[in-house]
């Protein structure tokens, strides 16, 4: 699944996805916004730190 990230080498907002891959360009970019993707992972992480909170109880 991709996500709408700004990409700072191109300039645009690029559909590109978790590994870097722009599916907009065809190619992967290593100079781009993942900070979607990793409020996403956080957000996990502490689902999964309260849900272990409230089996150990």
């Amino acid at each position: 699944m991709t996500k709408w990230c700004f990409n700072y080498e191109s300039g645009e907002y690029e559909d590109i996805d978790k590994d870097g891959y722009s599916w907009s360009r065809g190619e992967y970019v290593y100079n781009w916004d993942d900070s979607e993707y990793r409020r996403e992972e956080e957000e996990e992480e502490e689902r999964r730190r309260s849900q272990d909170e409230d089996d150990d109880d």
